[in-house]
């Protein structure tokens, strides 16, 4: 430091003392003169207006500097208050974490009461939830730079509109874990009324119905919806819902991955990440998560198309307007845009698509014009594939038969009207006339 710079720090105005909240007024003017950091410890709520108490774990609290006793020899031992491995696991690098208002972070019984979600208090209580070790469950729950052994495959699958869609598919050990943890926890979680996919009871059937003759139709695309889910995200939201962060941490842990790239290291061949933990598909985990991160964009939407006379609907990605007014349609998707932005997403413009009662209207591939169903071509395509099977010199191919029976149970699924022919067409298949 220089003469000058040295100069101007002692006419700089230093910053005020913090304390901690909760001390004793005894101890304000000695003990919290020694503390710079300020820790609520009064229990209250977690932010202004919410339900979420904000609940410390005293162990990790900032400690006042003891008073000096003079020169005593041998010195007195520190008070410990975490044991070794204890300590090692809160302070790794995959429960680090820079606030400390979120880091001493104990659960919230009431409020995971108040969502019917399950007490897990540390990770041996999780660890009896899923039915394995903790040793087995930190083996899974680590954040790892170099991975020797990767525990999801990747492989690509092409998509309808063209390119790859690149899937994550946790091997079995994982796969038993996550399905064990959408069971006890995913499948809880709150998820507005607007949200009909990978719901149980509900389907792209039930996402149509609100969209049955309408005059104008507007659908919107979320951009790479599950990679914007990342770990920070999944963890926030189960901090919120009423978990400690140790807990809350481990859980996004084991229901988020980073995309990882081999690498040779030292002659040995490892995968590093190349990017945030985040929600992948393929874990069976990513879908629910995915409904329950999205709650409050679905209730703006909502209220926004209310307040507008339109109704809103959302499968995963895709969001869907309509109504009557189509003085609105500008309106609409400028304040959506505006309200998905907020809340951390962003909007697919290629896909943004306006269809109003001249045209056909699709709503996840339903047909919504007048009634929920296939299009008249598919229905005539479905007529010719049975007539074919039909006519053919040879028994039909079991699985051809099998796949064409599927796709009349998604029409039934639909509209049994518009099945009903094609059923009883089939059924002549299968006895031979």
């Amino acid at each position: 430091m220089s003469f000058l710079d040295w100069l101007k720090s002692l006419f700089r105005p230093k910053p005020a003392t913090r304390i901690v909240a909760g001390l004793s007024a005894a101890d304000t003017s000695a003990d919290a003169a020694k503390v710079r950091e300020v820790v609520d410890t009064s229990g209250g709520p977690l932010k202004p207006g919410h339900c979420r108490r904000a609940l410390r774990d005293s162990r990790l609290l900032p400690k006042p500097k003891p008073k000096s006793q003079g020169y005593v020899w041998p010195r007195p031992p520190k008070p410990k208050y975490l044991d070794r491995s204890e300590a090692d696991r809160l302070f790794s690098t995959t429960l680090r974490c820079r606030d400390r208002n979120l880091r001493d972070l104990l659960p919230d019984p009431e409020q995971l009461d108040r969502y019917g979600l399950p007490l897990w208090q540390t990770e041996a209580d999780l660890a009896e939830a899923l039915g394995i070790s903790v040793g087995m469950l930190r083996h899974y729950s680590l954040h790892r730079i170099r991975e020797t052994t990767p525990h999801y495959v990747t492989f690509a699958i092409p998509k309808r509109s063209g390119g790859e869609r690149l899937i994550h598919a946790p091997k079995r050990r994982l796969k038993a874990i996550q399905r064990r943890l959408h069971e006890l926890l995913v499948s809880r979680l709150p998820v507005s009324a607007a949200a009909h996919g990978f719901r149980s009871g509900r389907s792209v059937a039930t996402n149509a119905h609100p969209h049955i003759n309408k005059a104008v139709l507007i659908k919107l695309d979320l951009k790479d919806c599950f990679p914007s889910i990342h770990f920070g995200r999944v963890r926030g939201l189960l901090v919120a819902l009423g978990y400690g962060y140790q807990v809350a941490t481990v859980l996004a842990v084991l229901m988020t991955e980073p995309p990882r790239q081999p690498v040779e290291i030292d002659g040995k061949l490892v995968y590093v990440p190349v990017g945030p933990r985040s929600c992948v598909q393929g874990a069976p985990t990513s879908p629910g998560l995915c409904n329950a991160v999205l709650l409050r964009l679905d209730r703006r939407l909502a209220g926004l198309a209310r307040k507008y006379g339109f109704a809103y609907t959302r499968y995963a990605d895709d969001l869907t307007f309509s109504g009557d007014d189509t003085a609105k349609i500008k309106l609409m998707i400028t304040l959506s845009s505006k309200i998905v932005r907020e809340e951390g997403f962003s909007l697919n413009r290629q896909k943004t698509r306006v269809l109003r009662r001249s045209r056909r209207q699709t709503v996840a591939g339903v047909v919504v014009n007048s009634t929920v169903g296939l299009s008249r071509r598919d229905r005539r395509r479905l007529r010719a594939e049975i007539h074919q099977l039909s006519q053919a010199a040879k028994p039909p191919d079991s699985h051809r038969v099998q796949r064409l029976a599927g796709k009349l149970a998604y029409l039934h699924m639909l509209n049994a009207d518009q099945a009903a022919p094609l059923l009883v067409q089939f059924a002549r298949l299968g006895d031979g006339s």
